[in-house]
């Protein structure tokens, strides 16, 4: 065992006297030592739940005959880190994660490891230290919220922040707006719309790192106390047959999580973490490729905030099983890969049908015949952009209008609520991106607000910062290269026409290559914005969005 370091020989006696201090016994120093990897804390909605997946993953450890040993990672809530300061920081604790993961595993030699995550940047983050690692090593989430009810009909925090733009303008008052704060969010779980979290769950079931049902269960049921346990006892098993990350985090693995992403229409922010992890996997994945899949794989799945079915509508259809069997039936993924079920995935989706159509359309009549996300390309983002197109009205797959250009997301916001953008216009928010930000906001709260105020079918939004999973609208995230970089959003005036053509995978600026060269010529690279701290060495050493804004190696 690997953990046979810190606890056989002559040597070793003060480390086992340490162990002792802990209330070991001689009889758990002899079983192997599992790593519970615990984002649980009391500030974020998702995870005030885990204490309680991590006593039923010890509970099934116990029982499979090994030693668990608890430590904690940070977590960042999304929605309450939004658009202010402190979201600079949510992209930027996806490295950290996984840094102090890598730290704990090998600091104390466990043998294998179990990862509690749930939200946003915790799973993707949790996912490129397993891949790091390469130690045996399971996921289990703490499981998406139950939808909200107002007025009969099932909501999420995407209707509260669509409601502050309602507010703004006077389509509902604050009385309504007050109802809609004490029902969006009902429960404790990731946000209950197929947002960056319960993508990023529903994937890593997807990549074979965690046990069916991992994505969709939601976190209130028993049944995910079960799961946790079972997740406990599987781990065991996982070692005892040195099955490791790198084994099942595979280009096949990848391809089938690609597919699965297109076919149930996840966050535009799974595009950036699948890159970072296949990164770390060792796995050349671009861009091209989600463009590829996207063009094969029809769109099953409308979950909000594309449409009104929530995680637990597909909870009980059948989850990422069922997807996984229904795309099957045209050969769309592998099932060969392996799994931490230990067996394949064609063994685990066999007996997993879908069970209710309204919310997994059939594989014969899907919402589209391709995927929910689509990368453009063009001269304002050579190196690509993202938009959640599953989420865009059909009159905004193709738009052309002048731009309205700000330096930041606060302007743009005030620019918004003080009505000054009007019908075709296309919002730039630029100098937001990995480095620029630093730290890549999420602009949830512009698009919401366009949502809201009835505009997000006449007005477009392009940025190199990040979206939440809860945007929808024709939003373009993660243009690349980014301002900071220099990159053509730099380059923009205000009332240039810019050419977005979805279908086309085009994002186009309307004016002519010398004029851009001119622009270029007198282009002066800001200062930073954070010149202290965590966030000055990040800005320092990350990549651009195109390449999953991971660090430089």
């Amino acid at each position: 065992m690997k953990s046979d370091i810190v606890k056989q020989g002559l040597e070793k006696a003060p480390h086992r006297s340490l162990f002792k201090s802990l209330g070991l016994t001689d009889q758990e120093m002899e079983r192997p030592f599992i790593g519970i990897v615990n984002s649980y804390n009391d500030i974020v909605p998702g995870h005030i739940n885990l204490d309680k997946i991590a006593a039923a993953v010890k509970a099934g450890v116990r029982l499979a005959g090994g030693t668990p040993f608890e430590f904690q990672t940070i977590a960042v809530c999304d929605g309450i880190a939004m658009n202010h300061i402190g979201m600079k920081y949510s992209l930027g604790s996806r490295e950290l994660i996984a840094d102090s993961v890598e730290i704990m595993a090998t600091a104390h030699a466990f043998d294998a490891l179990v990862f509690i995550p749930n939200c946003d940047k915790v799973v993707p983050g949790m996912l490129m230290a397993a891949a790091r690692l390469n130690i045996p090593s399971i996921f289990v989430s703490g499981g998406p919220m139950l939808a909200g009810v107002s007025d009969r009909r099932a909501i999420s925090v995407t209707q509260i922040f669509e409601g502050v733009g309602q507010a703004a303008i006077g389509k509902i008052d604050m009385q309504q707006l007050a109802c809609l704060e004490e029902q969006a969010c009902p429960t404790c779980g990731s946000c209950s719309g197929m947002f960056t979290a319960n993508s990023m769950n529903c994937l890593t079931e997807a990549i074979g790192m965690a046990l069916p049902g991992n994505g969709t269960i939601p976190a209130v049921y028993s049944e995910r106390i079960r799961l946790a346990k079972q997740t406990g006892i599987k781990i065991m098993e996982l070692l005892n047959k040195n099955i490791r990350p790198l084994d099942i985090m595979t280009p096949a693995a990848f391809h089938n999580a690609i597919t699965m992403d297109m076919a149930i229409g996840c966050s535009t922010n799974s595009v950036l973490h699948l890159l970072a992890i296949a990164d770390e996997a060792g796995v050349n994945i671009d861009l091209d490729l989600f463009n590829q899949v996207s063009e094969r794989t029809p769109h099953l799945c409308k979950i909000s905030p594309a449409g009104f079915h929530h995680m637990e509508d597909l909870y009980r259809a059948g989850g990422v099983q069922a997807i996984y069997n229904e795309l099957s039936r045209r050969d769309l993924v592998d099932k060969e890969v392996l799994t931490v079920t230990g067996a394949v995935l064609g063994e685990n989706i066999a007996a997993t049908p879908v069970l209710d159509y309204e919310v997994i359309r059939p594989v014969d009549n899907p919402y589209n015949n391709s995927g929910g996300l689509a990368i453009l390309f063009g001269n304002l983002a050579p190196e690509g952009a993202v938009v959640k197109k599953g989420a865009v009205d059909p009159e905004m797959m193709q738009h052309q209008g002048p731009a309205r250009v700000f330096n930041n997301e606060e302007e743009a916001v005030a620019a918004i609520l003080g009505q000054k953008i009007k019908s075709g216009d296309v919002v730039v928010i630029r100098y937001e991106g990995p480095q620029g930000g630093p730290g890549m906001r999420e602009m949830l709260t512009p698009t919401s607000v366009i949502a809201g105020m009835g505009l997000d079918r006449e007005v477009a939004l392009i940025t190199d910062g990040r979206f939440s999973g809860a945007t929808r609208g024709a939003s373009i995230g993660h243009v690349s290269p980014e301002a900071s970089s220099g990159g053509p959003i730099a380059l923009v005036e205000e009332g240039d026409i810019i050419q977005i053509d979805i279908p086309a995978h085009r994002l186009q600026l309307l004016v002519d290559e010398t004029e851009l060269a001119n622009r270029l010529g007198r282009w002066t690279k800001p200062q930073p914005n954070i010149k202290t701290g965590y966030m000055k060495r990040y800005a320092e050493m990350v990549q651009s969005a195109s390449r999953g804004a991971t660090f430089r190696k």
